[in-house]
């Protein structure tokens, strides 16, 4: 054999062991997986709720329309600070003033016969005593006049006085008991009389009181044509102008609304907190609130309402009004009182609020996208070769083996190994761990298309600096 072949032979021959020890080191690498890593450290972490909505005043009142009217008059303009009971503004009233005054009219007339009932009433009285006084007088000389008539009797009995003193004292007493017969007549018909009188006073008076109360009713007409202020605070809304025509009772039309009052002693910031976060909200908790009219500027807050219906995100209504789907995305309101409002605050306007939900100091925790859930049954090693699968699997084996477990991924030994733990809060980028791992442990962070497919026990190459050339 030639010496040149011979070369080419031991050169093939080399390239075939070259080629055979590279696939060799690709095959054993090939089911290695470049992951990029970090520690649980100890930090302080803050949980937050974010949620939007608009500023609103905590008591606010629509004065509406309680009589169907034209606007003669609007004695304030939007923006002006009013007092509880000030009037706002008039609705013509000719027919209803009309029939006060003519309640009152007929009231002072009412009045007036009552006042002349109570004068001859006041006179029945007191010819009534009068009468009764004489009654008594004429009663005490009949009984004068009979003592002096039984003496005369006795007397003349006796033969101790002449017949004609003796018929004179008779027809004295005589005289005097008529007299009493006619004393009593007139007090009676006197009483009769005052009690004629009385009857007329009391008639007089029941038609007072019937008129007054026809005056209350009709004040009442007058009244409504009257817009007062039922609270102090500011107006913050007039839709309507003089002269136009308002009609009560219909909701939601610009014609039954007269103007809007606020009151603008504690404003509030009334948002929408998604379904998922209302669980984590508690009254007084403190929040932090932006208002998009006021850049640049935080203001603090604290929950002082929490509702508890559901409201439709796609339609605004409660949920228990609703005939959509109860697969509907829902908020609950939450109502956060400013702790400072600024001066040019004014109600609608749009605002976001961060409420803090919950705070640690110096706890454990890891990056949030480090956290992952696994299957209980993709944990378990791979069962070796030639042994078979059970016959018969046990279904509460299989239901046991699909429960998901939460967990990371720990370094060890040039693999990944899952590691189940238990968390407390969330924080804007980590979470807390109350169970599982310990400081300094050093976990996979990324990335997250590895961490959601890694599988237990794979090995793994570190490779920080691919980290953030390629999040993913």
């Amino acid at each position: 054999m030639k010496k040149s072949v011979k070369i080419w032979l031991a050169i093939l021959v080399v390239l075939i062991l070259s080629g055979a020890v590279f696939v060799g080191i690709k095959k054993s690498q090939a089911d290695i997986v470049t992951v990029q890593t970090g520690k649980a450290v100890r930090q302080d972490l803050t949980s937050t709720v974010t949620a939007s909505g608009e500023i609103r005043p905590r008591n606010y009142v629509n004065v509406g329309a309680n009589v169907m009217g034209r606007l003669t008059d609007i004695l304030v303009k939007e923006g002006d600070r009013v007092k509880r009971g000030q009037l706002l503004a008039k609705l013509e009233s000719v027919q209803a003033g009309a029939d006060v005054n003519a309640q009152l009219a007929s009231l002072s007339a009412a009045q007036a016969e009552v006042a002349g009932a109570e004068a001859a009433l006041n006179a029945a009285d007191e010819s009534l005593r009068t009468l009764k006084a004489s009654v008594d007088r004429t009663r005490a000389e009949l009984q004068r006049a009979t003592l002096d008539f039984e003496r005369g009797q006795q007397l003349f009995a006796e033969k101790l006085i002449a017949k004609q003193e003796f018929d004179q004292r008779k027809a004295q007493a005589d005289a005097a008991s008529a007299s009493l017969r006619e004393a009593e007549a007139r007090l009676a018909q006197a009483g009769a009389q005052r009690s004629q009188t009385a009857a007329s006073l009391a008639s007089a008076q029941k038609r007072v009181a019937q008129i007054q109360a026809s005056l209350v009713r009709f004040k009442d007409v007058l009244n409504k044509h009257l817009a007062t202020s039922p609270i102090d605070g500011i107006v913050t809304n007039l839709p309507v102008r003089a002269g136009e025509t308002v009609v009560p009772g219909i909701q939601n039309s610009p014609a039954s609304l007269i103007m809007t009052i606020a009151d603008m002693s504690l404003i509030t910031a009334e948002v929408k907190v998604d379904e998922t976060d209302i669980v984590n909200i508690n009254l007084d908790q403190v929040a932090d609130i932006t208002i998009d009219a006021i850049p640049n500027r935080t203001f603090k807050g604290h929950v002082i309402e929490i509702g508890n219906t559901a409201i439709l995100r796609s339609t605004g209504l409660a949920a228990s009004q609703s005939a959509l789907s109860s697969q509907d995305a829902k908020d609950f309101k939450v109502v956060i009182a400013l702790d400072e409002p600024p001066a040019e605050i004014r109600p609608g306007l749009s605002c976001t609020a961060k409420i803090t939900t919950a705070t640690r100091k110096n706890v454990l925790s890891i990056p949030i996208q480090s956290l992952t859930v696994r299957q209980k049954g993709d944990l378990l090693p791979k069962p070796k070769k030639g042994v078979e699968a059970a016959a018969r699997p046990d279904p509460a084996r299989q239901k046991e083996l699909k429960e998901e477990v939460q967990g990371v991924f720990v370094i060890s030994g040039g693999k990944a190994v899952f590691r189940p733990v238990k968390t407390g809060i969330t924080g804007a980028t980590d979470i807390e761990l109350l169970d599982g791992l310990k400081d300094g442990e050093e976990i996979i962070t990324g990335s997250y298309r590895v961490i959601r497919t890694l599988r237990n026990e794979t090995r793994v190459k570190v490779d920080n600096r691919t980290e953030a050339s390629n999040p993913l």
